[in-house]
């Protein structure tokens, strides 16, 4: 008779054995103010979890039930859903900068039987949006509520023992998206695809760190996005080598940064660019560009520059939820940091293009990584069928059967570009085209890496439904911002923005070419409603702040407006 094949392992499956392999490996480093932080091992991490499941059980929630997650990164984020998962219940993530309002429709929509509380900024505005009746627990850095502790249950409350096991079929997560367009969607994630996705990105990491005995990353992007989740969440509960350090806060970034000394970073455009005009204010890009010209003191500038990002123990670095502009990749590049473009979603747990050392050409999100197939539809839409496809959208059966093909490719909503050696580029989203009165299409995301390039603009957005042309609004860089009151720093950024505006131009077709460009007077933020929480403009939530000055700014007949 032959024997059974062995079952593929899932996540908890590799904690489990991290577990029993190497208790007293340091795992997750916490900062907790004033410079000191906690290590938490391996077998600290996991006996934690394992008594807080217990505590989860205790309280009589059926199997599968949902179980809400409120904070910022942090070490015990990371226990919490160990927890739930251990207990059998569902983990759902909500984003720590999101409204009461929304935290309110997730918890109901998701239909959440419990909500763990932790470090957040913003808790007294977000916590009208938790029913009543809902039992919370409050996480070690939470701020001030009338919660059980999280230290005070695990304290009291006995580990489960043994191995439990969820089937491959099971709910790990519900992840709602970010909120750029409409009401957030629940997508479900299962044991096997999030595991399978997690293992992916553990084995593209460790090609990338040979020779490295412990890699060491620094956790500061949402884990309530996908990304995080897996790229590193799940590729360090598979690896069990990796160490993370959390972020304490962003004044602290930078300190965070150089106590991690990560080997692999991960981040958006949004920071790439802030880091660069860092470094271009300290020091002006065309003296940089000499520098780096010089063969001996080039290498010199390269480590230092690096260095004072936190950045030089990096062996790869990479990029994604949005297009980075290509020549911003070129200049990382010219530091010597090997930075590569990714590209996925939500719906396939990330996992879906990545560059390598070898395909890795600016403007191209790389290659479909092991297990992805990927295909255009006639009308230039990417399709991708990905191991870790997600299983639909929560209480939504109609958008899940409209979002696949028939023979189960998911309908991405992106345009692309493939080459015959598999290299795709994203050319914009379906959705984000508009018409100009001119009746052509205009695709605003390659116009807006064009313009991201500039050292005076932080982030850009092109707009101009109905209008005879399109136009850009721009947030001048961090630095630039306070100084535009002084008549000449105005006079120099007008000068630059007529040249940028003739520039980006000369590199498009006419029904493309803008009209104008605006400076918007205030910086676009999560709080604000013009960034989502993974620092992707919110095109709605701007359009929508603006609809009553763009009518005055095409009548001004001017190639450069201020706001």
């Amino acid at each position: 008779m032959p024997a059974a094949a062995t079952a593929p392992r899932l996540i908890l499956d590799y904690v489990y054995d991290h577990e029993a392999a190497h208790p007293e490996r340091v795992y997750l480093t916490q900062p907790v103010g004033g410079g000191r932080v906690v290590d938490y091992t391996w077998g600290q991490v996991v006996d934690q979890a394992r008594r807080m499941a217990a505590h989860l059980q205790s309280l009589g929630l059926p199997r599968g039930a949902r179980v809400a997650i409120l904070s910022k990164n942090c070490a015990h984020f990371v226990m919490a859903e160990l927890a739930i998962w251990i207990g059998g219940y569902t983990t759902v993530a909500i984003f720590p900068t999101e409204t009461a309002e929304t935290v309110g429709y997730v918890l109901r929509h998701s239909e959440a039987s419990a909500l763990f509380v932790g470090k957040l900024d913003t808790w007294p505005q977000q916590q009208p949006g938790v029913p009543a009746g809902l039992p919370c627990i409050a996480l070690p850095l939470a701020p001030p509520t009338p919660f059980p502790t999280w230290d005070a249950i695990v304290g009291r409350t006995a580990p489960l023992p043994g191995r439990p096991a969820r089937a491959p079929d099971e709910l790990a997560m519900l992840i709602y998206t970010s909120g750029s367009t409409g009401t957030p969607k629940g997508a479900m994630s299962r044991f096997d695809a999030f595991t399978r996705a997690a293992e992916g990105f553990q084995r593209f990491t460790r090609e990338r760190e040979r020779g490295v005995d412990e890699g060491r990353v620094l956790s500061y992007l949402p884990l309530a996005h996908s990304m995080e989740r897996s790229c590193m969440e799940g590729s360090t509960l598979v690896d069990g080598r990796t160490r993370v350090f959390f972020a304490e806060s962003l004044d602290t970034f930078v300190q965070d940064l150089q106590r991690a000394r990560p080997t692999l970073f991960l981040s958006v455009p949004r920071l790439w660019l802030k880091f660069q005009q860092g470094v271009f204010a300290k020091m002006p890009p065309k003296k940089l560009d000499r520098l780096l010209a010089v063969p001996i003191l080039g290498g010199i500038v390269r480590k230092k520059v690096l260095k004072g990002l936190g950045l030089d123990s990096v062996v790869a670095a990479f990029s994604g939820s949005a297009p980075l502009p290509p020549e911003l990749i070129r200049w990382y590049r010219r530091l010597g940091l090997q930075l590569l473009e990714g590209y996925g979603m939500t719906e396939d747990n990330s996992y879906s293009h990545c560059s390598d050392e070898v395909h890795s050409e600016p403007g191209y999100v790389g290659r479909p990584l092991p297990g992805v197939e990927v295909r255009l539809s006639p009308e230039g839409e990417v399709l991708i069928k990905s191991p870790g496809q997600f299983a639909g959208y929560y209480k939504q059966p109609e958008l899940t059967a409209a979002s696949f093909t028939e023979d189960g490719f998911f309908r991405t909503g992106d345009l692309g570009e493939r080459r015959a050696d598999g290299m795709l580029k994203i050319t914009g989203r379906a959705k984000e085209l508009f018409k100009t009165a001119k009746g052509k299409y205009v695709a605003p995301a390659p116009i807006e890496n064009l313009l991201n390039t500039h050292p005076m603009v932080e982030l850009s957005m092109v707009s101009g439904v109905g209008h005879p042309a399109a136009y850009a609004i721009v947030v001048p860089a961090e630095d630039l911002r306070p100084r535009l009151a002084e008549p000449a720093v105005r006079a120099q950024v007008q000068r630059e923005m007529e040249a940028l505006l003739d520039s980006v131009n000369a590199q498009l077709p006419d029904y493309e070419r803008l009209q104008m460009i605006v400076v918007a007077r205030q910086p676009w933020t999560i709080e604000n409603g013009c960034l989502t929480p993974t620092m992707k403009i919110k095109r709605a939530g701007i359009e929508k702040a603006v609809a009553g000055d763009v009518e005055r700014w095409y009548a001004a007949g001017q190639r450069v407006v201020w706001a």
